[in-house]
């Protein structure tokens, strides 16, 4: 059975997906198409249904839970990982100006339905003037002044103090102090048109997949490499170490629970809709 899959060109999921698309575990008869594209694209091509599996930001999957289930496999939960905002001149006056009544700072962002941007409008509601960016794009962009601050996410967080720039704050800091639970950023979604054995097929060989990734981290470096935009293995591997973990292999009740949390407290604000569906694989 082909399906096609969409997940991020990022080592976290290189990483993860490396066995399974390489056909290094025991498929069970599945084969995928892939597609590689930033999450922000993912996302809006979950709105449209395009793909039968497929990564995504846990903001965009609130507006597509009709459509898709969550798998226990494949997400990227955790302490320290949060996305952060940044700026070239002074963090605590930018910080400051953030929280006045309709703020005219500009913020670069790297897509209106990122968890990165929900975090955003949780902890400065008034921060609205925003525009939307390729992730890759918003340091440089701070660079040239053409946004006053960026919310970066990815590997940025490792490269933003390189070219001079400083933190205003960690989001996912903000989170972890607020909740006291991991930060859900992106998860691994299955249509729900697909019969749930498959669904469950699915979750099963991309678990299989993260374990194979954790008990083999070499092998899929060429992979991973290939898709990583110049970046060292060092950082590379420092990536997949703060995205890929526990949580990765299965969500387990922890994960749920952070899970939830994060869509109890945007309903509750007004950032997401109402959600009808069990969001979980069952």
């Amino acid at each position: 059975m082909k399906l096609t899959l969409g997940f991020s060109p990022c080592p976290n999921d290189t990483f993860i997906f490396d066995a399974l698309i390489h056909h290094k575990i025991d498929m069970e008869g599945l084969e995928f198409e892939v597609f590689y594209d930033d999450v922000e694209t993912l996302n809006q091509k979950a709105f449209r249904g395009e793909l039968d599996i497929t990564k995504l930001s846990y903001h965009a999957f609130a507006y597509v839970a009709s459509q898709y289930v969550l798998l226990d496999a494949g997400s990227a939960l955790g302490y320290g990982v949060g996305p952060m905002l940044i700026c070239k001149g002074n963090p605590e006056k930018l910080h400051s100006q953030l929280t006045t009544h309709n703020s005219p700072l500009k913020i670069g962002i790297p897509g209106k339905y990122t968890t990165a941007n929900f975090l955003l409008g949780l902890a400065f509601p008034n921060a609205t003037n925003k525009v939307e960016l390729v992730f890759s794009d918003i340091e440089n962009a701070v660079l040239e002044g053409r946004v006053d601050v960026g919310l970066i996410i990815h590997e940025n967080r490792f490269t933003y103090q390189d070219k001079g720039l400083k933190k205003i704050i960690d989001l996912g800091d903000y989170w972890e102090k607020k909740t006291g639970c991991a930060i859900p950023l992106g998860g691994i979604v299955a249509n729900r048109n697909l019969p749930l054995d498959v669904q469950h097929k699915i979750n099963r060989v991309l678990r299989k997949s993260v374990e194979f990734a954790f008990a083999n981290p070499k092998s899929g470096l060429d992979f991973i490499r290939q898709h990583a935009q110049e970046m060292s293995e060092e950082v590379m591997y420092k990536h997949i170490e703060l995205y890929v973990n526990k949580y990765s292999v299965d969500l387990g009740e922890e994960g749920r629970k952070a899970i939830k949390l994060l869509f109890d407290t945007a309903l509750e604000k007004g950032i997401i809709p109402s959600i009808k569906n069990d969001i979980f694989l069952t």
